[in-house]
């Protein structure tokens, strides 16, 4: 895929200085701005990298959390939780999974209404792969060091936390609970 031409200014900067004109300062419009713009790179790099395996970085990451788990297999309903997706799309992603000999599924032995999604050994190996050319370009974030990663974890952790993807963690609680599937 070429590379588009380089502007030769930062038109999210100049977006952001025609909007101070109209409106007024809003720092949150050029932060979403960025923040969106940033998406589109990011998703478009690992999206390139995870294509030649047959795929999207949603079905890898569907992958990866069935490799988390100790058995390789989780009801699509845990796999919805944890990926933070509706239904739907989990049962998209994993028949894709499915057609592609990456994953199986089962009925639930302990949920008569539910199904298990299992990783099939085809699928460790492609997210092994995948996985390892990922990580050499730092799941596209090699303009950024370690602490900066950490830092963009961090600043964006109270957005998370705010949309009620998960409750505010206290220290002393995450170290008692035990790691579940």
């Amino acid at each position: 895929m070429p590379k588009p031409l380089s502007l030769p200014f930062d038109p999210i900067a100049r977006a952001d200085e025609r909007w101070q004109q109209r409106w007024g300062p809003v720092p949150s419009m050029a932060a979403i701005t960025s923040i969106m713009r940033a998406h589109q790179i990011l998703l478009g790099q690992v999206d390139a990298v995870v294509k030649p395996y047959g795929l999207t970085f949603a079905r890898y990451e569907a992958l990866v959390l069935l490799t988390f788990s100790k058995e390789g297999e989780l009801p699509m309903s845990k796999i919805g939780e944890r990926l933070m997706v509706h239904p739907t799309s989990v049962t998209n992603t994993v028949d894709r999974l499915v057609t592609s000999g990456l994953v199986a599924k089962r009925p639930n032995p302990n949920d008569g209404r539910g199904t298990l999604a299992s990783i099939t050994e085809k699928g460790r190996e492609v997210v092994e792969s995948a996985t390892r050319d990922l990580m050499a370009i730092d799941f596209g974030l090699g303009a950024y060091d370690a602490e900066a990663c950490g830092e963009i974890f961090e600043i964006l952790r109270p957005l998370r936390v705010a949309a009620g993807d998960f409750a505010e963690d206290r220290p002393a609680e995450r170290e008692r609970e035990p790691a579940r599937d």
